[in-house]
């Protein structure tokens, strides 16, 4: 029914099973495989979302269903978020979920079928998404360090039910299933019976239709590729860590390729906004040069410095507090939600700590004297928003270095600063 040959070489399998009957399939499925083929281990997780009173006896099904193939099964409990939208909050928690599990090259298989890529490029045309959000669900994506991967999206729901009667399997119903007052289970169950009576092929026809639009869609992804390469060019080597863009270049392409440009590339750090609120990126284009817009988005924020659009989420998004004893400058210093530093000096020093800008620092520079240090940062053109989080190395009350400005610091001392690791928020 299936083919696993694209995920043989993985490390690990594992499955998203929560007892349901599209899951129930394909675990019987790949269990049956791996006991008849080689086939890397296999492991089922169940998410524990705590929604409703019914869900408590699942994992106990869940349970007794692995046991019976010999798989094993972790259960995971998590907190879903309070918010305007339950069933993506619950989404949310359980990949977050998925993520913290899935090793290095393993692989995370979900259930997803042919109907459900039909209900979801419905829903999305209701909703008014784009192109980007009607493009069907890959086979396969990236999850966290390893990959997800949907083995039945050819397949329809009428099938996999077929299948499951035949092999004699049981399953859950979870009863939110039957309602309506969820957008998915409305068009589940009013109005693809309606279509499907006039339309036998409707869920076959979307699909099909949906791809179509993927194939689009990786078409306009080479264009966006092709104009980031130019943005790209030129970042600040000080702030490696950081991703940015150079505004000029983006301004001078079309309307359209900028947004698609900014579409590819905040797809891989956020959610995208809705077309409601790209006047944000209009209002960040179009400032004042010596103004500092900032483009809030759901993982981040954009904002505008030094001819160049830049990145932040993750601890950028908090300035940095504190001073730091440095009592062993030999070992690397840890800077709470900043990153780390190390020191490279002639020769040992004593009384050493970091701390952050308060504003009024002189530095006493070989050659140049004593320099205001906002000054000398205006002329090394160092971002704003890098400024106030920037680690400053003292002994005693003397400014010796600033982090990762050669140039600003003596001779024979040296800071070197490891920006925050989670910086950028990939997704």
């Amino acid at each position: 029914m299936i083919n696993l040959t694209p995920w043989l070489q993985a490390p690990a399998w594992h499955i998203a099973f929560s007892g349901g009957l599209d899951s129930t399939v394909l675990l019987h499925l790949l269990a049956d495989y791996a006991r008849t083929h080689p086939a890397p281990p296999l492991r089922a997780i169940h998410i524990h979302h705590g929604l409703q009173p019914a869900a408590d006896a699942w994992p106990a099904h869940c349970e007794l269903v692995c046991a019976n193939l010999g798989v094993e099964l972790r259960v995971i409990h998590v907190q879903v978020a309070p918010g305007a939208s339950l069933e993506q909050a619950a989404r949310d928690a359980r990949y977050a979920a998925f993520t913290n599990v899935v090793g290095p090259g393993e692989v995370l298989f979900t259930g997803q079928h042919r109907d459900d890529q039909a209900e979801t490029l419905l829903f999305r045309l209701l909703r008014g998404a784009g192109l980007r959000g009607l493009t069907a669900m890959p086979a396969q994506r990236p999850l966290g360090q390893g990959s997800l991967a949907r083995p039945l999206l050819a397949i329809a729901r009428q099938q996999l039910h077929a299948y499951a009667q035949a092999q004699g399997l049981t399953w859950i119903e979870d009863p939110t299933n039957s309602d309506t007052a969820f957008a998915r289970n409305y068009l589940r169950g009013e109005v693809f019976p309606v279509l499907q009576q006039r339309w036998p092929q409707a869920s076959q026809n979307l699909a099909r239709c949906a791809a179509h639009l993927g194939e689009a869609q990786g078409l306009l992804d080479e264009v966006a590729q092709a104009d980031l390469a130019k943005a790209e060019e030129g970042a600040a080597a000080a702030w490696v860590g950081l991703d940015s863009l150079a505004l000029a270049v983006l301004a001078a392409l079309s309307p359209a390729r900028q947004r698609n440009a900014l579409q590819y590339w905040l797809s891989h750090r956020t959610r995208l906004p809705d077309a409601r609120h790209w006047a944000g990126w209009a209002d960040l284009r179009d400032a004042a040069a010596d103004a500092q817009p900032t483009w809030r988005l759901a993982d981040g924020r954009l904002l505008r410095s030094n001819g160049r659009i830049w990145w932040l989420s993750g601890d950028w998004l908090q300035a940095p507090q504190g001073e730091f004893a440095w009592a062993d400058s030999a070992c690397e210093l840890a800077l709470p939600g900043n990153g780390s530093v190390r020191l490279t000096a002639s020769k040992p020093l004593a009384g050493l700590t970091v701390r952050y800008r308060q504003g009024g620092e002189v530095l006493e520079l070989a050659g140049r004297g004593r320099r205001d240090l906002k000054r000398l940062l205006n002329e090394l053109q160092v971002p704003p928003f890098v400024r106030s989080r920037l680690p400053l190395l003292y002994q005693g009350e003397r400014l010796l270095a600033v982090a990762n400005l050669p140039a600003l610091g003596q001779a024979d001392c040296q800071l070197h600063w490891q920006l925050p690791t989670n910086a950028q928020g990939l997704s």
